[in-house]
């Protein structure tokens, strides 16, 4: 049977494959446009996400969406997930066990999306989805594995903490949304890095 969306967000929420399911409060699936353009694709989720259950839902959900608004994408044209889908206690790194645990979802997430390009917020799971490390080296850059595009920026919540990374996420995210356009205008975008197997 062809995965859909639902039915990926139906195992994540019974998700027991790794101890996190004893801690968190409630899984959190991505969410969004299922013919989405783009997947935003961040480290796991916060207290908000663990409490409501969405991705992105706190202060960081919020500088995402403000990124997006000066970028002239909305929120609901895209799809938002994360690498780890429950909470780590105390927001601690998703250790190496919970991330494998969850690979097999996201990597379901991007066939069924099947966006032009996705978009990988911070280390973690740039190291999570491309083995990448040094985001601040990085970062802005088009990266292709497989055949899917990707493009990397800080997280979010990064700026929170590194108010210069602000303009960095704000200058990236408009550089993304000029890719897209050019991508659905038939342009083959070179990348900065090619993945080969």
């Amino acid at each position: 049977m062809m995965d859909d969306i639902t039915q990926i967000k139906s195992e994540v929420i019974q998700c027991t494959k790794c101890d996190l399911a004893k801690t968190r409060k409630n899984s959190v699936p991505g969410k969004g446009y299922q013919h989405s353009d783009v997947m935003f694709v961040g480290e796991a989720p916060g207290r908000s996400e663990d409490m409501q259950g969405e991705p992105f839902v706190g202060v960081a959900g919020k500088i995402l969406s403000d990124a997006l608004k000066h970028a002239g994408m909305s929120r609901d044209s895209t799809y938002i997930t994360n690498v780890v889908k429950c909470r780590p206690p105390n927001n601690r790194i998703p250790s190496c066990i919970e991330r494998e645990s969850c690979a097999e979802y996201l990597q379901r997430e991007i066939q069924v999306i099947s966006p032009r390009i996705v978009c990988v917020l911070g280390n973690t799971a740039f190291n999570s989805v491309l083995g990448g490390s040094e985001i601040t080296k990085n970062r802005g850059k088009i990266i292709r594995k497989d055949g899917q595009l990707y493009f990397v920026t800080v997280h979010p919540a990064a700026t929170i903490y590194r108010r210069e990374l602000l303009d960095v996420l704000i200058s990236d995210i408009d550089k993304l949304s000029r890719i897209i356009t050019e991508l659905k205008n038939g342009k083959d975008i070179p990348a900065d890095i090619e993945h080969t197997p």
